[in-house]
């Protein structure tokens, strides 16, 4: 890595200080912020918590109703309460390391630090959360896609739909601070709540849900809930409804870009609390109603198995919202990668310049172009799901917070009972990221291939994409 990477006046990647003075350097570097025209450490711990909700609360609440449909109520239930308190513990792990190296800027400084201070671990990281974050702003353009052609009848191509949604996705991503999306968070998050209550509301007062997998209903007759997987029921359906679960509960591939950018980084304990309080009602409880009205029936999103068409629409059009602000945050944590790469050491990174603003929209128009391309080509996002919980979340959610967790405590590993205890839990983590990046990686392959087997949906098609 080479001086050219600098990413606040005097600091190159590689001559970090150990942490002894890390309130010092965030007093410094907060400083030198705030001497631009463009000020990126401005978040509060409150606003912080606002974009923490904001790409928390989204679609994938309403495919947990399926997980526990494949999985049933107690493997279900357990794999939901561990992955909470997994993702509690690994967040407060990432944010113990970075209060050690205050300069680092996004998941790739971490995942160089952790490491070792390795060029290959950076290069790797790189690439890792770059796919990771274009997958899912393609799977946020097929959504929005999926909406239009909900509320419209399909009305017009949904490649049409798609274009027009990644053409609002651009003009939202202009902004190039996180302080600013974090006002669309409050937004998004209340659209989603609204959506999750009126589906709860609508899947209690009909009598029946319309849809399940297996056919309409009573197809598979009455709606029913079960302990356990239903006879049948493949190991690879079991793993991917896991890697559903996993998926919605490890966001932290964006947290070291968030505490970046907030003016008091030592306060994001503050707004992981909040968040993971409002994950603990809204990851869980919906799911768990939504599995007792729907049952066998239940798809991914839930909104699809509802039997009246005014319900469906009353529900999952606002669902457009969160999508939409959702895909911003990711491309927004993305461009500013890139462009850090790019224009990182200059004036034009922190002053309003032509060239800067630039830089900034067509590496923009470009992020959102490609998650366009990947939407129209990909078969089934909801598999593309779970191969990105096997391929990304088994480092970004459980492996590299291991390895931290292991760095801070080097020589003190077993000193203590409390310690000890926390170091077994942290190797049944790394076993977990493991886990995922193995058997989970083959069920999410194998179930890919399954659907290419099967009538795979055209590139770029027409075809109603409706739930």
């Amino acid at each position: 890595m080479s001086n050219d990477d600098k990413k606040e006046p005097g600091y190159v990647l590689g001559t970090e200080t150990d942490g002894t003075d890390s309130f010092d350097t965030i007093t410094a570097l907060v400083a030198a912020d705030h001497q631009h025209d463009i000020k990126l450490r401005t978040m509060s711990w409150q606003k912080t918590a606002c974009l923490l909700a904001g790409e928390q609360v989204c679609l994938a609440i309403m495919a947990q109703s399926w997980s526990l449909s494949v999985l049933g109520w107690v493997p279900g239930i357990i794999t939901m309460v561990l992955c909470g308190i997994l993702f509690w513990i690994t967040s407060i792990t990432m944010h113990k390391y970075i209060m050690k190296h205050p300069h680092i800027m996004d998941i790739c400084d971490f995942g160089y630090h952790v490491f070792g201070q390795s060029k290959t671990a950076y290069v790797f990281s790189s690439f890792m959360m770059l796919a990771n974050n274009i997958l899912l702003i393609g799977f946020h353009v097929l959504t929005g896609a999926k909406v239009l052609n909900t509320l419209s009848d399909h009305s017009l191509c949904t490649a049409v739909f798609s274009i027009i949604v990644t053409i609002m996705g651009i003009i939202m991503s202009m902004p190039r601070t996180l302080q600013h999306v974090s006002f669309m968070s409050m937004f998004s998050s209340a659209c989603m709540g609204i959506a999750i209550l009126l589906f709860l509301i609508f899947a209690g007062i009909e009598k029946a849900p319309l849809y399940g997998y297996s056919g309409n209903y009573p197809t598979e007759g009455p709606v029913k809930t079960y302990a356990f997987p239903l006879p049948g029921t493949t190991w690879v359906a079991c793993m991917n409804a896991v890697m559903n679960i996993t998926f919605i509960w490890v966001p932290q591939i964006l947290f070291p870009t968030f505490i970046s950018e907030m003016e008091r980084p030592q306060d994001f304990p503050k707004a992981l609390a909040v968040l993971a309080g409002i994950s603990a009602i809204l990851f869980i409880v919906p799911s768990v109603i939504g599995f007792h009205f729907l049952g066998q029936y239940s798809t991914a999103p839930a909104f699809g198995s509802l039997g009246v068409v005014s319900y469906k629409k009353a529900s999952f059009g606002f669902v457009i919202v969160p999508t939409l602000i959702i895909g911003v945050i990711y491309a927004n944590v993305t461009a500013k990668f890139i462009y850090t790469r790019i224009l990182g050491k200059s004036r034009h990174s922190h002053s309003h310049t032509v060239l800067g603003w630039s830089v900034w929209g067509i590496i923009m128009i470009g992020i959102w172009v490609l998650g366009f391309v990947f939407a129209e080509i990909i078969p089934s996002m909801g598999d593309f799901l779970s191969l990105l919980s096997a391929a990304f979340d088994s480092f970004f959610g459980f492996i590299y917070f291991a390895i931290a967790y292991w760095q801070l405590n080097r020589g003190s590993l077993f000193s203590g009972l409390g310690r000890t205890a926390l170091t077994v839990l942290n190797i049944f983590i790394l076993a977990v990221g493991l886990f995922l990046l193995g058997p989970g990686l083959y069920a999410a392959v194998e179930a890919i291939i399954a659907d290419y087997a099967g009538s795979v949906t055209p590139a770029f098609t027409c075809a109603n994409m409706a739930i």
